[in-house]
């Protein structure tokens, strides 16, 4: 039997400069948000925040934890064929 190498980059998020793609989201909608409300400064730099700890937060947790969150309680999922109801707690078969 053959081995096969497997690349250990091959599932990461797509990077822009020195942040990945779900750390850029915040920084980006207070951007735009910040232009919409012609306070740029103040909403970039809350995003800038939220980033820094958003990036702490997903440093301590396993990968796909802040997606196990949402489910337990209840958010997003809605017409979801593979996952059931977070809120049933008792299947009937």
């Amino acid at each position: 039997m053959k081995e096969t190498r497997i690349p250990t980059r091959a599932d990461m998020p797509p990077y822009l400069l020195v942040w990945s793609s779900d750390e850029c989201m915040p920084v980006l909608l207070g951007l735009g948000l910040g232009i919409m409300l012609n306070q740029v400064f103040i909403c970039t730099l809350t995003g800038l925040v939220i980033a820094h700890f958003y990036r702490k937060f997903r440093d301590l947790h396993p990968d796909g934890y802040l997606f196990h969150l949402f489910y337990w309680y209840g958010f997003g999922f809605a017409r979801s064929k593979t996952m059931l109801n977070p809120w049933i707690k008792r299947l009937i078969p």
